[in-house]
């Protein structure tokens, strides 16, 4: 689930992995997807997780962003 926060506004979730090669792989995914809808969140990520915040233009999630947040999430469950 993301979460949604304000000031500023955004959406932001935080992936927990259990091996470094499968964050090399999500993130290798996340770079791909950024291009492909021209989104371009704030990604940290360390040796078990990776963290995204995507900030948004409104106060309401749009389209385009609730599809790049599910594909991140489908991308997570491929793991």
């Amino acid at each position: 689930m993301w979460n949604q926060r304000e000031s500023p506004s955004r959406i932001e979730k935080r992936f927990e992995f259990e091996e470094y090669q499968k964050i090399s792989i999500f993130l290798k995914k996340i770079d791909e997807l950024c291009k492909e809808k021209n989104i371009y969140p704030n990604i940290s990520f360390g040796k078990n997780f990776v963290s995204v915040s995507i900030f948004l233009d409104s106060e309401k999630i749009l389209n385009n962003e609730k599809e790049f947040s599910m594909r991140l999430d489908n991308y997570f469950l491929e793991k």
